[in-house]
């Protein structure tokens, strides 16, 4: 006996299905030059002893809660798998002096698959399972590969399922389709959890009319104000989405009077034929406004963008995205058609690879920002002009800011896109953990421009930047939580794809997206229809900007300007809860206040430019 371990257990239990048994009473744990084991008394309890009966129990009782292969697979080798196909072939070859020619072409046919398919498995050095489980390794495979499909169709709940969840999704199609979209019984949410949120409603209610926002209507440089809708298409671009998907969600904003982001594809003449208010997303390799230079890379060309800017209502110059902030792309020349070169303001063919790098070379700090943002308004007719962000490090925003109070130049609209935006394919690691979520990012943003006296917290119709929040936008509250942070505006872009039949299928990535959006395959777009699509897509927009409205009406607000972030609570835990004013603490700043050295500390250390943070960009 090398010694001995009393281990003490608590008086609980878990469930075999653990893996875990905890014991209901105190027992000693004998270590000695004996094989030591667990013995289920029952399956709620355990002591420790050694015979191999009771090792047996245990491992039935750990195999229940595997999550690995199915056990009987566990008996299967490569020895049985010859066995087995020796003992088809002898039934194949017995078969055939019976005369039944359907049983021994069935036998053999069979057999020939069996030894094809296990030698197949033998031979392969990719997979081990197959190796080691000829044959029926294969049965993990099918059955990984259609997980996905089985979960949502029979095992997903109504809120599981993420990026959206199948009552998000359901209500979508519901209102796309003009289908009965109200709830019978009450809410489905547990209103006691933490993170719950609900809207203050006023006990006197007021009456709206048409909310429409003005964007730019506050700059005299632009001569083209812009009157948009609260809710409008985000930025997706041709080649992204198949043009058919670009074709219906252009006629649907038409139909709607709400506008259509480009995405940074450059406008495709599908853009054009639905007929939609264009919102020109801008990006770093500025298709449609720029040429190859000399060493292959992008470079804006004015007289190209100039062509490109009378098809547009504004202009969006594209910092980063939430999908994948910072990071460029790349669009090798074997996969541009001559439709994608050109929306992109591509020669054909394609001599290079199309790089869209991480950062413009248009400009490379804020102050040259500004230069080029001037510049596009010139070029435009006086047309609006914004950029696009995802938030990242804060002191880089503020350093943006100090340059629009400075030279007096500024954009007429920010796009705050969110860390949970959406892309048709990203790194893993960028989807998931870089950028920062909208509500932070877009508080933040509204905050910065307050304090810095462009915008005004009270009356954000006076505001001199417009601000537009994207990420996840599917209903009325959503767009109402958002203006509560600081938006004046909203887009959206995955509910849309919902209300042209999208699945969430999560095939985006692969060209094989099953509802003809998300691919370039005739043979899936071709199911798409345009016509109809372009119906639904404008009735989804018009319910939920028409409940968003209710919602508005229900605060007592008299206007989109007026909503403020008092109206939105959400429980922080067990009985406490808390308005987005109190939340968001950078909230409470008030007009100017930054340009005076007051205000929340920490958008006073955001807002001071000389602790050597961002000198790097200024």
């Amino acid at each position: 006996m090398i010694g001995t371990i009393s281990i003490h257990a608590r008086q609980r239990c878990l469930q075999p299905s653990h893996g875990i048994a905890v014991a209901r009473r105190t027992t000693p744990l004998m270590i000695g030059n004996t094989n030591t084991s667990f013995n289920l008394e029952s399956s709620n309890s355990f002591y420790f002893s050694t015979t191999t009966k009771e090792k047996k129990v245990i491992k039935a009782n750990i195999s229940q809660g595997s999550a690995g292969m199915p056990e009987f697979m566990e008996h299967w080798n490569r020895g049985l798998f010859r066995k087995v196909g020796y003992g088809l072939a002898a039934a194949s070859v017995l078969s055939i002096p019976t005369g039944e020619m359907l049983l021994s072409t069935l036998l053999t046919t069979t057999t020939a698959g069996y030894w094809y398919l296990g030698l197949r498995d033998i031979k392969q050095p990719h997979q081990t399972i197959r190796r080691n489980f000829p044959v029926l390794g294969n049965i993990r495979y099918i059955l990984e590969s259609i997980r996905p499909e089985i979960r949502q169709y029979f095992i997903e709940g109504d809120e599981e399922a993420l990026p959206f969840t199948r009552m998000s999704r359901a209500m979508v199609y519901k209102r796309a389709k003009r289908d009965v979209s109200s709830m019978p019984f009450g809410t489905k949410r547990d209103t006691h959890a933490t993170g719950y949120e609900w809207v203050n409603h006023s006990m006197y209610p007021t009456k709206l009319e048409e909310q429409r926002v003005m964007i730019g209507s506050n700059n005299p440089l632009v001569k083209q104000p812009y009157s948009s809708s609260l809710l409008n298409i985000s930025a997706m671009s041709y080649g992204a989405l198949s043009d058919r998907a670009i074709l219906a969600l252009s006629g649907g904003a038409k139909i709607g009077g709400f506008s259509h982001n480009t995405g940074e594809g450059g406008v495709s003449r599908f853009h054009k034929e639905g007929g939609a208010d264009l919102v020109w997303n801008l990006g770093t390799a500025y298709f449609g406004a720029g040429t190859f230079g000399k060493d292959g890379e992008r470079i804006f060309d004015p007289e190209v963008f100039t062509e490109n800017a009378q098809y547009v209502k504004m202009i969006e110059i594209k910092l980063s995205q939430g999908a994948k902030p910072a990071h460029g792309g790349m669009l090798p020349k074997e996969k541009i058609t001559p439709l994608i070169a050109e929306a992109r303001n591509l020669p054909y063919p394609v001599e290079h690879d199309c790089n869209s790098p991480p950062k413009h070379s248009a400009f490379s700090n804020p102050y040259e920002m500004c230069d080029f943002i001037t510049r596009l308004r010139e070029l435009s007719g006086g047309k609006p002009v914004g950029i696009k962000l995802c938030v990242g490090q804060p002191e880089e925003f503020t350093a943006l800011v100090h340059a629009f109070v400075e030279t007096g130049k500024y954009p007429d609209f920010i796009t705050v896109d969110g860390g949970e935006g959406g892309t048709g394919a990203a790194p893993p690691e960028f989807s998931n953990s870089i950028g920062t979520p909208l509500p932070e990012g877009l508080s933040f943003v509204h905050a910065v421009l307050v304090g810095a006296g462009l915008r005004d917290p009270v009356d954000k119709s006076k505001s001199k930047i417009a601000l537009i929040a994207s990420g996840k936008m599917l209903t009325g509250v959503s767009l109402f939580k958002s203006f509560c942070l600081g938006a004046d505006v909203c887009n959206a872009a995955r509910s849309f794809l919902f209300s042209l039949g999208c699945i969430q299928a999560l095939k985006c990535n692969t060209n094989t997206c099953p509802t003809g959006i998300t691919t370039s395959d005739p043979d899936l777009t071709w199911g798409l229809d345009p016509a109809t699509k372009q119906v639904r897509v404008a009735s989804f927009h018009r319910k939920t900007v028409h409940v968003a409205v209710e919602v508005m009406e229900a605060a007592g607000v008299n206007s989109w300007s007026e909503i403020h972030p008092s109206l939105m609570v959400k429980r922080t835990g067990v009985g406490t809860s808390r308005d987005f004013r109190e939340i968001f603490a950078h909230l409470q700043v008030k007009k100017g206040e930054l340009l005076e050295g007051t205000g929340p500390e920490r958008l006073l250390e955001a807002w001071d430019l000389d602790d050597g943070i961002i000198s790097r960009v200024v």
